[in-house]
C-alpha cells in the first residue's frame, strides 16, 4: 500500500531546492520515518517471547505514520478538560487575497490570525447579555489545508464551553453563567470584530500594505456551530493536532510521474479520487509545514495554563450550576476508558517490552511491524 512517506521519496526531491531549511527538514524526516534509517526498537513478547524490531519512528509533527499513541494521548487529556456543558465549535478563515500573504510570513500571519480571532471572541463574549462580567475558557487549532491538501487554506478552530465564570468583586470565580444552547454570539458582530482586528494586527506587524484595499470588502466566512458536549469536535480536530495535510490511507498510488490519493467533496459523504503530478504533491505538502517551533494548538482564559483560575473550580461551579454535585458524588457518573492501549504481540497478543533501542542504522524487513506504534 502506497503512503505520503513512499509518493515524497518519489517527487520531493525534485523540488528539494525550491524548500526552505524547515521543509526540508521535516520532509527528510518523513521520508525516513520508520524505514529503520533513524535506528531502531527492539521488542520482546512475554507471552511467546518473539522478538520485533521496529525502525524508529521520526516524531515529527507533520509526519502522517506518528503521532497516533499522541493523538490518543491528547484526546484523553483535552477530555478531562471539557466542561460538563454544551460547546460551540467557532471557526475563523480569511479570504484568498489575505491567505497568499499569510503564507508569505507565515510566523507573523498566523500569529496576527490567533491574536484576532481569539481577542474577537473575547471582547464579543464580553458584549453578549449571557455572558457579561464572565470570563471565557477555549482553545484553538490552526489548520492550513482543507479537503484537498493542494488547496492552502489558512483558519482556526475555536472549542468554546457555552459559558463563563462570573467573578465576584476580588476577582474570584463565583458562579458558572450558561449561555442557550443554540446561541453564542451575533455571528455579524463577531465577523465585524474580527475584521478590525485581523487589520490592526496586519498593520502592528507590517503586512496590511501587502493585502490588497479589495480584500477587507470580500465575505470573511466565521462559523457557530453548536455540538453538544463537545467530544466529536476533539475526535474531529484530533488526527491533525499531531500530523497535517492528509493520512496515508488517502493515498491510492504513489507512481513515479504521479500520486493519486482520494477526497471528500464538501457536503458529500462519498469520496472521489483526484490524480496530481509528483511535483505538484510535494509542493502542496510542502506548504503546510509550520515554522520552526510554532504553537498550533492555544489555549485561552481560564483554560489557558497561565490562569489564575484551575479547571477545578470551574468544572465544580458548572456542576453546581447543573445540580450534578450528589449524581458525581454517588459514584454512579461514567468514567472515562483510556483510548491509550498496551502494545501486544502480533502472534500471541502477549504483551511487548522494550530489550533494546538502537540510533544506528537498522534493516526492517518484518512485514508484521508494529506500524501504528510511535517507537521514537
Amino acid at each position: 500500500m502506497s503512503s505520503v512517506a513512499d509518493a515524497l521519496r518519489k517527487h520531493a526531491p525534485a523540488i528539494w531546492q525550491t524548500l526552505s531549511i524547515a521543509q526540508q527538514k521535516v520532509l527528510s524526516s518523513i521520508i525516513r520515518c520508520r524505514t529503520g534509517a533513524l535506528g531502531g526498537v527492539r521488542y520482546q513478547c512475554n507471552g511467546c517471547g518473539r522478538e520485533h524490531w521496529v525502525g524508529r519512528s521520526c516524531g515529527n509533527r507533520h509526519c502522517p505514520a506518528c503521532g497516533h499513541e499522541k493523538t490518543q494521548l491528547w484526546i484523553e487529556k483535552q477530555t478531562a478538560k471539557l466542561m460538563p456543558v454544551h460547546h460551540f465549535l467557532v471557526t475563523f478563515t480569511v479570504p484568498r487575497e489575505i491567505s497568499c500573504v499569510l503564507r508569505g510570513h507565515q510566523r507573523e500571519g498566523y500569529r496576527c490570525l490567533f491574536d484576532a480571532s481569539s481577542q474577537s471572541i473575547r471582547d464579543v463574549g464580553a458584549a453578549t447579555k449571557s455572558l457579561k462580567e464572565c470570563q471565557l475558557g477555549f482553545f484553538g487549532v490552526l489548520h492550513t489545508w482543507g479537503r484537498d491538501p493542494a488547496v492552502y487554506h489558512p483558519h482556526v478552530h475555536y472549542v468554546v464551553p457555552g459559558g463563563g465564570v462570573k467573578l465576584d468583586a476580588d476577582g474570584q470565580p463565583e458562579s458558572w453563567q450558561s449561555t442557550p444552547k443554540n446561541f453564542l454570539f451575533h455571528h455579524d458582530t463577531l465577523v465585524r470584530v474580527y475584521k478590525a482586528k485581523l487589520a490592526d494586527e496586519l498593520r502592528a506587524c507590517e503586512l496590511y500594505d501587502s493585502v490588497p484595499a479589495s480584500a477587507w470588502d470580500k465575505k470573511f466566512v466565521v462559523d457557530i456551530q453548536a455540538v453538544g458536549h463537545g467530544l466529536a469536535t476533539l475526535k474531529y480536530l484530533a488526527p491533525y493536532v499531531h500530523r497535517v495535510a492528509l493520512s496515508d490511507k488517502r493515498i491510492v498510488a504513489a507512481e513515479d510521474s504521479s500520486v493519486t490519493y482520494t477526497v471528500r467533496p464538501s457536503k458529500s459523504q462519498s469520496t472521489v479520487t483526484r490524480t496530481v503530478e509528483g511535483e505538484a504533491f510535494a509542493e502542496g505538502f510542502a506548504q503546510h509545514v509550520l515554522p520552526t517551533g510554532f504553537q498550533k494548538i492555544r489555549h485561552y482564559g481560564w483554560m489557558s495554563p497561565n490562569s489564575k483560575i484551575k479547571l477545578d473550580e470551574v468544572r465544580w461551579l458548572a456542576w453546581l450550576f447543573l445540580g450534578w454535585t450528589f449524581w458525581l458524588a454517588s459514584g454512579h457518573a461514567p468514567q472515562e476508558r483510556p483510548l491509550t492501549a498496551t502494545l501486544r504481540c502480533s502472534d500471541c497478543g502477549g504483551e511487548l517490552r522494550v530489550v533494546e533501542v538502537t540510533y544506528d542504522p537498522i534493516v526492517c524487513d518484518d512485514d508484521r511491524a508494529l506500524g501504528y506504534f510511535d517507537s521514537g
